[in-house]
């Protein structure tokens, strides 16, 4: 009976150079040594990039505070080592004492309470006054040719100089002081509604009039909501003006109010007391702003705009 006997297994012959334990690996580590693209991070992928390589992101209201924080420290150290000295410039820390001293005795909230009416009323006045000269004059052609010649001969004279005038006319009380701040108002109001109001797009007031809208239905439903941001631009504005206005009538024959408040430190050299009215003058003008802005956002909703990258 024949038996069939397998060829004995024969090693393969050696290759010069490379060992047996190397032959035996060839093959992984040719393929591992060729590169591989790397894929790139989908958003399943974003979770396992390290920290070290996702850009930090510092929180937005540090980085708005850096600045004036900064500012605030070189104060201070410019203070603390003689180069600026109390009759020139008071360090942070006196002017923090003498605000806590003002607040305690009552005079500061009642000359903030005096300055916030009179900037109230004048900025009512004021915006009453130039949005119904800006609706006259940009609805309608005889109104811009009666009222924007005028307007724009006034606004280039300085309310500010115009100050002795309303005294003479007006006295010496309250209502030379409110008719400054409503001049000063009314002026940016009325550009900025009346350039809103004319920078309507032409092509949309043909849509409405093709819709069937009626005249006060065009000025209701396309031209005051095309004209809303123009008008939210120019109520910034005036409250700076506001503020700038008031800081001169306050200082023209005034008994009361912020302006009040820093003449008498004028006269005493009381430069930690002016700087203090200055502070509440600034608080006060980026309080009213934050107010515009917000009212702004929730107005114009419907108007997305470019934010910023």
């Amino acid at each position: 009976m024949r038996t069939s006997h397998a060829p004995p297994h024969t090693p393969a012959p050696d290759m010069p150079g490379i060992s047996k334990s190397d032959t035996s690996e060839l093959g992984p580590r040719t393929a591992a040594a060729e590169p591989k693209p790397e894929p790139a991070p989908g958003p399943g992928l974003v979770a396992l990039i390290p920290s070290s390589r996702r850009r930090a992101r510092v929180p937005r209201w540090l980085r708005r505070t850096s600045g004036p924080l900064t500012l605030l420290a070189l104060w201070q150290i410019l203070s603390a080592t003689g180069v600026l000295t109390s009759d020139v410039l008071a360090s942070p820390g006196t002017i923090a004492q003498v605000a806590g001293d003002l607040i305690g005795d009552g005079s500061l909230q009642n000359a903030m309470g005096v300055s916030l009416q009179r900037v109230a009323l004048g900025l009512l006045f004021g915006t009453v006054v130039g949005t119904a000269l800006a609706l006259v004059s940009g609805l309608f052609r005889i109104g811009e040719d009666l009222v924007d010649a005028s307007v724009q001969m006034l606004r280039t004279v300085p309310f500010v100089g115009l100050i002795p005038l309303f005294i003479i006319w007006f006295g010496i009380g309250e209502a030379p002081k409110i008719a400054i701040i409503t001049l000063g108002v009314s002026f940016p109001l009325y550009l900025n509604v009346y350039a809103g109001i004319r920078g309507v797009d032409a092509q949309l007031i043909e849509a409405g009039e093709s819709l069937g809208l009626s005249r006060w239905g065009l000025v209701r439903h396309v031209i005051l909501p095309g004209a809303l941001p123009g008008a939210m631009t120019g109520l910034r504005y005036s409250l700076g003006v506001s503020w700038l206005a008031l800081v001169f009538a306050e200082q023209v024959n005034a008994d009361s109010g912020i302006g009040f408040l820093m003449v008498q430190a004028r006269d005493f050299l009381r430069t930690d007391v002016i700087v203090v009215c200055l502070v509440v003058y600034a608080f006060l003008g980026l309080t009213a702003d934050f107010v515009v802005r917000t009212l702004e956002r929730l107005l114009l909703q419907w108007r997305p705009t470019f934010t910023g990258r």
